[in-house]
């Protein structure tokens, strides 16, 4: 320890790290993950990632022992790139296959962490052999592979994330997508901050420490999400396996679609409507439009229904969809509630009224209602113009 010399020594930020990054895989793996049926994934993520940040103290540790070597701030240069990779690696497949479980499998993980642990020794060597020219030329086609493997993952994530808010959107019929920001946001910061080793590499050179400094927190705001879903990662993962299971049996529920829907018209639909429409009155009575995190086909088993009859009823008896006509019945829930009870918060009262996202609840109310629930308050429901 006696090679720490100041604040900006590279050396003291590669302990720090070293440090954190073992202490942070150690909780990972510590951590157990509520079981649930559709919870296996969520098991492999999170391993994956304890061994990314494995790698991660690793490589600094290996980086530290050389602490002596000449040209140590372009060594540790060519580490922390070797480190970035394994780390967009990892961390990439981790989320993409919270996402879409089936389009990275594991073969293919291990076949890029294969092609990286030899471009990886071939740094090294050609480093410690002091070849120079030929270390810059592997250093930039590395630096280019490196690059593309991160717009590789950058077009794969974006497609597997539109589709899981499709998935959550269908199975929960709510505006879900904050359920799913924070995998977004992380995996942005991630690549961003694993690709901003090439700008270091390109114009920064002698400010590594600053971008170990910035790597350290960086481990530690993705552990800090990554551990806070472990315990919220129910709702999410139900609604992916809903859509597994429903596409692995698709065949079987278009027969059964297809029977029941001529069940039903061979059985008077009006007599269906009218059983929909009783129901539907109890359901409201007792305020069950309040519940969220409900897929359509529990809302529709409660009634005593089948979701396509429910879809059916609405759009040839109500003339607008469940989704907005239960929004309507909430906002219209809201707008009393703030008027009777001017103790609760705005944002409390859309948690009771079912808005389970407070941006999504502010959004519908001055869509509907044309202004915002603090204003409707303020005006004791008696003005709806905002300006």
């Amino acid at each position: 320890m006696d090679f720490i010399a100041g604040f900006n020594d590279i050396r003291l930020f590669q302990w720090i790290a070293m440090i954190t990054a073992a202490s942070l895989a150690i909780v990972m793996m510590i951590i157990k993950v509520p079981q649930t049926e559709h919870a296996t994934r969520l098991t492999r993520a999170k391993n994956i990632v304890a061994l990314s940040y494995l790698f991660c103290a690793f490589i600094f540790g290996y980086t530290l022992i050389h602490h002596d070597i000449k040209d140590y701030e372009v060594f540790s240069a060519t580490t922390m790139l070797i480190n970035v990779a394994f780390s967009a690696t990892t961390l990439s497949f981790s989320l993409i296959n919270l996402l879409g479980h089936r389009y990275i499998d594991f073969s293919k993980l291990l076949i890029t962490l294969f092609a990286i642990f030899l471009v990886s020794i071939g740094l090294v060597e050609l480093f410690f052999n002091g070849e120079k020219r030929m270390m810059n030329t592997a250093m930039i086609a590395s630096m280019i592979l490196f690059s593309l493997l991160c717009i590789y993952y950058i077009i794969i994530f974006d497609r597997w994330y539109k589709h899981s808010i499709m998935m959550l959107e269908k199975y929960y019929d709510e505006d879900e997508e904050h359920k799913l920001k924070w995998v977004k946001f992380c995996f942005i910061l991630a690549l961003l901050t694993d690709m901003f080793v090439l700008v270091y590499l390109v114009f920064l050179k002698g400010f590594m420490f600053i971008y170990i400094g910035f790597y350290i927190l960086f481990l530690l705001y993705f552990a800090g999400n990554f551990i806070s879903f472990l315990g919220s990662h129910k709702l999410l993962l139900d609604a992916f396996g809903h859509w597994t299971i429903s596409q692995a049996s698709r065949t079987s529920r278009k027969k059964e679609k297809t029977v029941k829907k001529k069940r039903q018209q061979g059985n008077e639909p009006e007599a269906a409507f009218n059983s929909i429409k009783k129901a539907l009155d109890e359901w409201v009575s007792q305020k069950k439009y309040r519940e969220y995190d409900k897929s359509r086909e529990e809302i529709a088993e409660e009634i005593g229904t089948t979701k396509e009859l429910l879809n059916q009823y609405f759009s040839q008896e109500i003339g607008k969809d469940f989704r907005t006509w239960r929004t309507e019945l909430r906002i219209e829930d809201a707008k009393n509630l703030l008027l009777t009870d001017l103790k609760i918060s705005t944002n409390v009262v859309g948690e009771i009224v079912g808005f389970s996202d407070r941006s999504n609840f502010h959004r519908q109310f001055t869509k509907l209602v044309g202004c915002s629930p603090k204003h409707w308050r303020d005006t004791n429901g008696g003005n709806t113009d905002i300006g």
